[in-house]
């Protein structure tokens, strides 16, 4: 048995865990988040949630990423590498809005935390 077997046998099965990780963490952070949502009243303008939450995406494309890079090694035909490459320039791309998002968001909560201890302080 040759390495090229190997690697046809076994890093689909390998890449499906990591990209199973990756949706894990979306499940559990979907769940942790509107639970947040659910003990702070259903209050929609705390954007502690969303900000939780686009960094669990965030984690999660990397994950999912991965295992899209894994499944380059056992590319046979163009078609595939087209297909992979545009699913990775999707991801990439969603991966750059979603830190974008996280960006803003923490501005927005650290200026709601400095406005709220201005407003503590007489």
């Amino acid at each position: 048995m040759d390495i090229e077997h190997l690697l046809m046998e076994f890093v689909p099965h390998i890449a499906g865990i990591i990209e199973s990780i990756g949706i894990a963490i979306i499940l559990f952070a979907t769940i942790q988040t509107v639970w947040m949502l659910i003990k702070g009243g259903m209050n929609f303008s705390d954007t502690r949630p969303g900000l939780k939450l686009s960094q669990a995406l965030a984690l999660a494309l990397q994950y999912i990423m991965a295992g899209e890079i894994l499944k380059t090694i056992i590319i046979q035909s163009r078609d595939d590498i087209f297909l992979l490459a545009g699913v990775v320039v999707l991801r990439v791309a969603l991966a750059f809005v979603v830190h974008w998002e996280i960006k803003a968001a923490s501005e927005e909560v650290n200026l709601t935390e400095s406005l709220e201890s201005e407003k503590k302080e007489p």
